[in-house]
């Protein structure tokens, strides 16, 4: 467990979610295609379709569908070479997906000194070098590595659903903040919002 804050006292914390809340879209797909290129994300959807299917019949759950398309297109690449490539997309590519009205209520409770906190069903690596970049702590998805090598799993669960409460309960004493606000756009972020007195659900999709 560790403290974003270093004074004692009352504090707030800012709890987001990333993919449609920050972003105008779901960043996995976006960050597949600039990794690998549109012709083989369209080919490894041909050959993921009966698993895609699946999911959107619901008959099987988000991760399992996540971790198969992980898995296929990332399964055996260096970890080196995935942060790289992850790095380039979190510095060249996500600021044309954010939401700018997004953007801007992160940006106000950095400047009010909040803690504020990115908890994402999407892996740390295509999104740590942003979430740096504008002060944020990062709690995402990680990636199973063996011997510097993508598994193509998961290391532990998808941070998604019940998952971010753990993750957020597990790095952070929530009874240090005297607010907490919490920002989310689907049911995967129920969750979360339950533990903020501040309830921001679905608050940027109007706005452009």
């Amino acid at each position: 467990m560790f403290k974003l804050h270093e004074k004692p006292g009352n504090h707030t914390l800012a709890l987001f979610d990333f993919d449609g809340t920050l972003t105008d879209r779901d960043s996995l797909p976006d960050f597949i295609i600039h990794a690998v290129g549109w012709v083989r994300y369209v080919l490894g959807l041909f050959v993921l379709s009966p698993i895609l299917a699946l999911y959107l019949l619901k008959l099987i759950r988000n991760d399992v569908a996540k971790e198969k398309m992980l898995g296929y297109f990332f399964s055996g690449w260096a970890i080196e070479r995935f942060n790289t490539v992850g790095r380039d997309y979190a510095l060249t590519r996500i600021h044309q997906i954010i939401r700018p009205h997004a953007l801007a209520q992160l940006q106000w409770h950095l400047a009010e000194g909040h803690d504020v906190v990115i908890v994402s069903a999407s892996a740390e690596s295509w999104l740590n070098a942003w979430a740096a970049q504008q002060g944020c702590h990062l709690i995402a998805t990680r990636m199973a590595v063996q011997e510097n090598v993508l598994t193509g799993c998961f290391d532990g669960k998808n941070c998604y659903g019940q998952e971010k409460v753990t993750r957020v309960c597990a790095e952070l004493d929530l009874s240090e903040y005297s607010n907490i606000y919490a920002y989310g756009d689907s049911s995967g972020d129920k969750p979360m919002l339950a533990l903020a007195d501040k309830v921001f659900y679905k608050p940027f999709r109007e706005r452009k």
